[in-house]
């Protein structure tokens, strides 16, 4: 007798399965051509707009569509996943739709909006654990959980059902391309553990092979690069979780088989370069993204001589941005783009001396964010935390001169990110 062998490759006709399944589920997310990213650019960029489904993310398709593939029967006794927040989004909508329990482990730094959001798609359907500091540390306690309780796992990237879900964007995509009459040049999309980047990439391989599909990572978590490099999947050392929608410490095997045969290109965009795209797209746009979200449009920005006079589809994954974060968003941007400046300078302790320092030192166009002494002393100098909010960024050589003139001894704190975190 034969045995079956496991199904291990992701297929054009298993995402126009699941886009039978999902069409009177999910909403059509629109395919929007936008003039200020298309200036700028110099290219035609079209947003799908996935921040725009029911939970504000693409993860619903895949926690639906793999989900739906599990035997009812099987499914009653309950669901398990892991998620920084838009997959647990995904199945608690599901999981309240179908009526059927569902516990979801969740990193304790996931932000309050997105555990929030969680429960009330969920109601009372769904338990939240939240479990470890990162997506692997609550994935692990997951599948724990879940072979303990005899539970069915519907996992976040790496299952061909999850894949296939996703990939159910590409379908409406070239759709919609097809209706407006365009011919897609580039695609580009978020890569996390690689679920999206999967689907989307095995679909539009298979419609539209001339199509470049581009994998877009936040550098501080580029894990589906590591895999590349290394030839399978391998976790990151250190990893910045500021990206949380796409910081996944180690990739899926089959996602990163699929990738490895139909990504064309895989780029990292630094976090800074995410926080500004971010604010952009609210201020110039109007369109809240979550840094996740924003990555394929940041990609933008370091591409832009290649892309001139293309059609660039970039898909904003989420939209689950929590407004708590707007700060640090700012900071990092000003940061990645120069303007803002943190230093230790050892003041004179008498009245005046920060006249002194803005007069002396400060371009005209500069400003002062902060001034603390980091610890009073009995002599006639103490050190400082200084922030400085460049007029522009080409201000801060002159400014480094001048600051070494009034203190020698002063510390550039992007310099030392140890002193950088503890100080500001």
């Amino acid at each position: 007798m034969q045995s079956s062998k496991v199904k291990t490759q992701l297929t054009q006709q298993d995402i126009l399965a699941a886009y039978k399944v999902l069409q009177p589920i999910v909403r059509h997310t629109p395919l929007q051509y936008n003039a200020y990213l298309s200036q700028k650019y110099h290219c035609q960029v079209y947003l799908k707009r996935e921040d725009l489904q029911t939970v504000r993310s693409f993860k619903i398709r895949g926690a639906y569509y793999a989900i739906s593939q599990t035997p009812s029967a099987v499914r009653q006794r309950g669901v398990v996943c892991a998620s920084a927040g838009n997959h647990a989004q995904g199945v608690a909508w599901t999981s309240a739709k179908l009526h059927i329990p569902a516990t979801i482990f969740m990193p304790t730094t996931t932000p309050k909006q997105k555990i929030d959001q969680v429960q009330f798609f969920g109601g009372t359907q769904v338990t939240i654990k939240l479990t470890g500091d990162t997506f692997d540390e609550a994935n692990s306690a997951a599948q724990e959980f879940c072979a303990a309780n005899q539970q069915t796992f519907i996992a976040p990237f790496d299952n061909l059902n999850t894949m296939a879900g996703q990939g159910t964007i590409a379908v409406k995509i070239f759709a919609d391309a097809l209706e407006k009459q365009l011919s897609v040049d580039y695609l580009l999309t978020a890569v996390g553990g690689g679920g999206l980047l999967s689907g989307l990439s095995t679909y539009t391989k298979a419609v539209s092979p001339s199509t470049r599909v581009v994998g877009v990572e936040p550098s501080g978590a580029a894990s589906m690069a590591k895999a590349f490099a290394v030839g399978h999947p391998e976790p990151l050392s250190i990893m910045d979780k500021f990206v949380d929608g796409a910081a996944v410490r180690t990739v899926g095997e089959l996602t990163y088989r699929t990738c490895q045969t139909y990504v064309d290109r895989l780029v990292q965009v630094h976090e800074g370069q995410v926080s500004t795209t971010l604010l952009e797209l609210y201020s110039k746009v109007a369109l809240v993204a979550e840094p996740a979200g924003a990555l394929s449009v940041a990609a933008l920005e370091n591409y832009q001589d290649e892309l001139q006079g293309k059609t660039v589809v970039c898909v904003i994954s989420g939209g689950n941005n929590d407004i708590n974060r707007m700060q640090e968003i700012e900071e990092r941007s000003l940061q990645h783009r120069g303007l803002q400046q943190y230093f230790v300078v050892n003041f004179p302790q008498r009245a005046g001396a920060l006249r002194e320092f803005v007069n002396r030192v400060l371009n005209p166009d500069d400003d002062i964010t902060k001034f603390e002494y980091t610890k009073k002393v009995n002599s006639g100098s103490g050190p400082v935390l200084i922030g400085v909010l460049l007029g522009q960024a080409t201000n801060l050589k002159g400014l480094l001169q001048r600051i070494y003139e009034f203190d020698p001894n002063y510390i550039d704190l992007h310099e030392n990110q140890t002193l950088y975190r503890l100080l500001v």
